[in-house]
């Protein structure tokens, strides 16, 4: 049976990427797929710059399984970074398995060469459509978003989210003391987008 790598991931510090891990290990149990590794993070699904997804990859045998909740924890990548991640994918012969694609599950085991290419082909051409919605569904969210707030910016309602003072400060003096991202990370559960935030701040000497 193929190894099995668990990819957990949120878009922001307010979400727990750690949600979708018991049903996960659960499908695990369950298709006998030992499970070699957890991989969370809070970073946008609409950006490749997720540490975490690539040290999967790195990690990764022939064979492994990426196991994960549902395909936009993967990708809510635009058509170019898709298509590079999928490369990355496919280079390291990557088997992924999506808890919400029944098409991808019969990769979670071993099959004869014929089976194994028919369904490999059939979840590739799953994958690639799902990711096409994902994306869709990012897109229409951040429309909708942006209609909301300007509305509220007509009606002078619009303040913008509250910064966490005390927070972002602890993660300064971190960075400050020379901890590096992934450290501060695991120690505030802060998204690297905030952390870039922090540090061009740092720079600007504000």
């Amino acid at each position: 049976m193929p190894n099995a790598r668990l990819y957990l991931r949120a878009s922001t510090d307010e979400q727990d990427a750690q949600r979708a891990r018991a049903a996960l290990e659960a499908f695990a149990v369950e298709h006998g797929l030992p499970v070699v590794g957890r991989y969370v993070e809070n970073e946008s699904g609409a950006s490749l710059a997720r540490p975490e997804l690539f040290r999967l990859l790195s990690d990764s045998q022939p064979g492994d399984v990426c196991l994960v909740e549902q395909i936009d924890r993967l990708s809510r990548l635009n058509e170019a970074d898709w298509l590079r991640l999928r490369a990355e994918i496919d280079g390291k012969g990557v088997r992924v398995v999506a808890l919400d694609l029944p098409t991808s599950w019969v990769m979670a085991g071993s099959t004869d060469e014929f089976t194994g290419r028919l369904f490999a082909a059939v979840n590739g051409m799953m994958l690639d459509v799902l990711a096409a919605v994902a994306r869709k569904d990012y897109l229409d969210r951040r429309r909708r978003q942006m209609d909301g707030i300007a509305k509220l910016k007509e009606a002078g309602g619009y303040k913008g989210r509250k910064e966490d003072v005390a927070r972002n400060a602890a993660i300064a003096a971190m960075l400050r003391r020379g901890m590096t991202w992934s450290e501060v990370q695991a120690a505030t559960k802060c998204s690297r987008s905030t952390l870039l935030r922090i540090a061009e701040r740092m720079k600007d000497g504000s």
